[in-house]
Formats: C-alpha cells, structure tokens, sequence
C-alpha cells in the first residue's frame, strides 16, 4: 500500500523536483518505507512505499517496464499470481514477485482492458513514453483515492489532497458540498462522482479510467464497470447458499496473500466473524491477531461477542479503547488525514482499531464492511422491500411483515408507504421538493448561506424504488463510498493496509443476480450470509437480533467538557465563516448518539476542519 502523487505539463517551471518532493513528502505515512521518483520531459512522478508483496528493491517504485511504461501504484491486486501466469504464456517476463510488475505487464499486454481482469483495490497511474499518454485506473468500489486537478497548463494528481495542497494548489473549501453535508448529510453528490468539498480539486470515480495526452489538452474519463442489475429467473437457495460461500471463501484466501503480518478487525457482528471463521476453515490458516473497539459499560458494546469468536477460533484478542480526554486530540490527528467532513464519532474508534494493529505488528487487517450494502444489512432496506412486496401484491402472503414485527423491527408501514410503492416518481419528487425546502429553512444556517445554495441540494432517491435498487444506490452512487473513504484514510494514517472480502467484484455480481428474498427472508436481514455461517459460528453471533451497526458512545461522549468546548470552537468557526447562524454557534452543544436523527454538532465539528 502507497501514496502516489505526479505533475504533467509542457511548461518546465512547472514540473519541478521541489514541488513533487513536497507533494510526495506530504504521503509518506501511506508508505513510510521507502521514496522514489521519476522525471521526464513535461512529467514528474513520486511514490511512497509500504511494503506488502515482495519486499525487495526490486519493487520498488516509480516501476519501469519495457523502457516504455512508468507505473505509480497504491493497491493491491489480490488475483496477481493467476494473472501473471497468463502473461507468462503470452511471452511476458517478470523480474520481481511482486503484484506491481503485473499491474503494468497486464497494461502493456491489454491496453486499458486490464481492467476487467483485475481482482483487488488499487488506484494507478501509466505513463507511457512511446505514446506520450498517461493513463489512470481506480477500482471497482473506489477502495483506493486518487484526486487531481487540471487547469489547462497543469495535470496534477495524488492519493489525498494535501499533496496537491503541498504542490501549490490552493484549498478553497466547495461551499455547495458544504450546505449538502450540514443539510441533509451527503458526503458525496450523486449526480457528480467527481466533486469533492473542495474547489478544483476532483475524484476520479470508482470504476473508472483516465487517460490524457498533454498534446490533446483533454481529459477522457469512462466508466469500465458496473455490476448487471438483471435478476436470474431460477434461485434455489441451497445452490446460492454453496455459491456464495465457494466465493466469499476464495475472496479471503486471495486477501491473505502477503509478505508481511496480517490481522483481523473484529467487530462481533456477523460480517467480521464470517471472515475469521472462513480464514480458520483454510487448510494453510494463518494464526493471526484481532482487534475489537471496546467500550467498557456501554450498553451496545461487543467486546463479549468479539471474545466468543476469537476464544472460538484461538486468536489472539486485543480490546481496545482510549480515555474520552483523548477525543480532542484524536479528532484533530484523524480529521487531517480525514480531508473531509465525517457525520459521527464512529471513526475516531476506527483511527483507534487500526492504531493499535499497528503498535501489535500487524501490517495487513481484514475487515467485513461492503456487507451491509450488498446483503441488505441495515433496517432502513426493509421499507424498500415492503414496498416492492406490496407493489406486487405479495406482502401479507409473503409475511414478512409480520415476521419483521416477531423479531422486534419496528419499521413503520402505513398508508405513506404503501402509497410511495404504488407512486414511486410521486413519492421522489415530493420528497425532494420537501428536502429542498426544510434544508434552506435551516435556523442554524447563515440565511445568506443556505439562500445562495438553495438551489445545490444533492437529494436524490434510488432509481429502481425495490430492495436491488436501494443496495446499488448505496454500494455504487451514495453510502458506501463514504465508509471506503474512512477505512482507507484511517488505516493508512498507521500504515495499516485494509482488504475487504465482501468487496469482491464476482461476489457483487452474483449477489445481484440473485432476488431480494435472498437478502431478507423471513424478517431477517443478511439472509445469504446467515445461511452459509449457520454451522461456522455460535447461533448468538449468526442470529443475533440487536446488531444494527457499529456505534460507539457518542452521547457519552460529548457531555465530557473537553469534547464540548472543542464543538463549542468549531461552531464559533463556521460562525465567522457566515457558514452557522449566530443562534447556532450560541445554542448549547446537544449530546446525541452516533446515528441519531439530527446529529448536528458532531457535523459542525468535522465541518470546522475545512476551515483550519
């Protein structure tokens, strides 16, 4: 795992050593073990190195191949091994064991169709020497970062933004994403994948790939993938339940290839203890550590459910918490390498988990998130369900309903939803017209604020209103590519590589493929996942009826008074930034809980950051 970073234009002044040295520099917790670059006519390119697949200096990075191709890589590509053996029957030879070199052979090889073979999380730059062309690639989830900035004289690029700050590009916070963020809580903007909360600076979206040609002047960026939404005619569960688990399996055994240690985050819900229980189950397991966030006397901790799972599977367990004095401090450390506004406490415990492997050795964490997204693991899916159920004149017989209402889901679903499944383009846009105007009539924003980006409200709904249809709107346009950006940001803070199983793109697809009734059954979500981890784990972690998420005690949290005057500080900042009204930098601090409705402070908090 690495930071990348890189400069390209026709103007020599511009494409300076000084500049790439302090963008590169600017990286060097994602790779603290070694520094390379490479200079060209009109290009620069800087890598930071963490060493995870053959630790020689022949991996080392800017990696040249053919005397042609300059690859910069931050990733892993967890299908290396099978792929180098198809370019070795191509006539390919290989200097290293390294995924890298495979990376750039498969270009050479395949031009951007690459792409298609590629099992793992990465985000890459090529230059190519003979074609004078740079090409640029990120995964299928956007697990790995890559921003840029292009003025027409310049094209910069790097894995977080205070590179391209250190390279000279001005931070100018994006004021729209900032009313979205505060107003309704959106991180990202749906119609816009490559916005950030900065003016200028751009994300290249998940899935996608870049190529410019300094000649050419222009950018062209297209999507190479995206998971096929069209059901199958025929399920039958027992095939499903095998399939799934044959793919879940060889997704962690192709996560456990690495030169160095690797661990597990251990939350005690389900998707977690799946992962350790199937790592057991390999023939060549290795014996690995596990971290758990521990909240001493809080009532949602699971710091008991992680140490059934890892007495179960003879781990070795290691709880970890911190003193609420710490959160001030914690949150400013995390928020720099945040970049971006987050919306609770929740990645503080995180930052924590992944500091703490650190410190234990452990280089490489397998982690369960992705699960929810693509198995239907939050309570907010069954309405969409329901929905599509009742639209099909399928709820009661189904009984789903009433099996959901056994199990303690206390979901509403009354006449409002019963005339959004039969209204569903209705019910969106009276929605968005409601949003609109409950976000400018906002008393803690500045009126000139909300009345000059009244009009830049991102609220947006699934476009197929049925339970596939809410997961691919959270999995692929607005959800999950939040929590990817906290994992990466948090883990590479300690030089800590995290790989996510369930985030595999043939698991995904096939998960598509299958109906909602394999997601829910029966009131229970994460049905598939349930089934396959039935004679795996304890029936109190496969069943467990009150795991709804992660949640740490933010409401806890925030009555201490030195977390209180930290938000108390924050709001008077955006005070002054005209971005709060006077009444709510005034207001007193509300502690809440982490996923409560209307979790504003901690919001104002994160916001703050943008501004220092």
């Amino acid at each position: 795992m690495c930071g990348i970073a890189g400069i390209i234009s026709a103007n020599p002044d511009l494409v300076s050593q000084k500049r790439i040295e302090a963008g590169t520099a600017s990286l060097k917790h994602r790779g603290p073990q070694n520094q390379g670059f490479y200079f060209s006519n009109g290009l620069a390119l800087g890598h930071t190195r963490l060493c995870i697949i053959d630790l020689t200096e022949r991996a080392a990075q800017p990696f040249h191949y053919m005397q042609r191709y300059h690859l910069v890589y931050n990733g892993e590509l967890y299908n290396y091994v099978e792929l180098k053996e198809v370019l070795i029957q191509k006539g390919f030879q290989f200097i290293t064991d390294s995924d890298t070199e495979v990376v750039v052979a498969a270009y050479a090889a395949f031009g951007k169709e690459c792409l298609q073979q590629f099992d793992g999380m990465f985000a890459f730059a090529i230059w190519d020497e003979k074609e004078k062309k740079f090409f640029a690639a990120r995964d299928r989830f956007g697990e790995k970062p890559f921003f840029y900035y292009y003025d027409g004289q310049q094209f910069l690029f790097a894995s977080e933004m205070k590179a391209l700050w250190q390279m000279g590009i001005s931070k100018e916070p994006n004021l729209a994403m900032l009313y979205n963020f505060l107003s309704i809580g959106y991180t990202s903007n749906p119609g816009d994948p490559q916005e950030t909360f900065y003016q200028n600076i751009y994300k290249l979206p998940a899935a996608s790939c870049l190529e410019f040609k300094p000649d050419g002047q222009e950018i062209h960026i297209e999507k190479y993938w995206h998971p096929d939404f069209e059901v199958a005619q025929h399920y039958n569960e027992s095939h499903a339940i095998e399939k799934f688990s044959s793919l879940l399996q060889q997704s962690i055994k192709n996560r456990l290839r690495s030169d160095v240690e690797i661990g597990t985050s251990l939350s005690g819900g389900l998707d977690s203890s799946s992962i350790v229980a199937l790592v057991a189950s390999l023939e060549s397991a290795p014996a690995h550590k596990c971290f758990t966030a521990s909240f001493d006397g809080f009532e949602k901790d699971e710091t008991a459910f992680a140490k059934m799972v890892a007495d179960q599977f003879g781990l070795q367990h290691f709880p970890v918490s911190f003193n609420e004095s710490d959160l001030p401090g914690l949150m400013m450390k995390m928020m720099a390498h945040q970049e971006e506004p987050i919306s609770s406490s929740s990645p503080i415990a995180q930052y924590a988990v992944y500091a703490a492997a650190r410190a234990k050795g452990v280089t490489v964490i397998l982690d369960g998130q992705g699960a929810d997204e693509i198995l239907a693991g939050y309570h907010k899916y069954y309405r969409w369900y329901w929905q599509e159920l009742y639209r099909q004149n399928r709820l009661a017989s189904s009984k789903e309903l009433a099996t959901a209402r056994a199990l303690g889901i206390q979901q509403p679903f009354g006449w409002k939803q019963k005339a959004a499944a039969l209204f569903p383009d209705f019910t969106a846009a009276l929605w968005q017209s409601r949003m609109s105007q409950q976000a400018a009539r906002n008393p803690d924003l500045h009126r000139d604020f909300a009345y000059s980006n009244k009009r830049n409200l991102y609220y947006t709904l699934p476009a197929t209103p049925d339970l596939n249809g809410s997961l691919y709107f959270n999995a692929f346009v607005s959800g999950l590519e939040e929590l990817l950006r906290l994992a990466d940001r948090n883990s590479m803070a300690h030089s800590v590589e995290v790989r996510l199983p369930f985030l595999q793109h043939e698991l995904v697809a096939f998960l598509f493929s299958l109906p909602p009734s394999s997601k829910i059954h029966q009131g229970w979500t994460k049905y598939l996942l349930r089934k396959s981890m039935n004679n795996r784990l304890p029936s109190e972690i496969v069943w467990r009826k009150d795991k709804t998420g992660f949640e740490p005690p933010q409401k806890q949290w925030m009555r201490n008074p030195m977390v209180q005057e930290a938000i108390a500080d924050a709001k008077q900042i955006l005070g002054d930034q005209k971005i709060l009204s006077p009444l709510a930098v005034n207001k007193k601090t509300q502690p809440h809980e982490a996923h409560a409705a209307g979790s504003n402070d901690w919001r104002y908090w994160s916001a703050s950051f943008l501004f220092r």
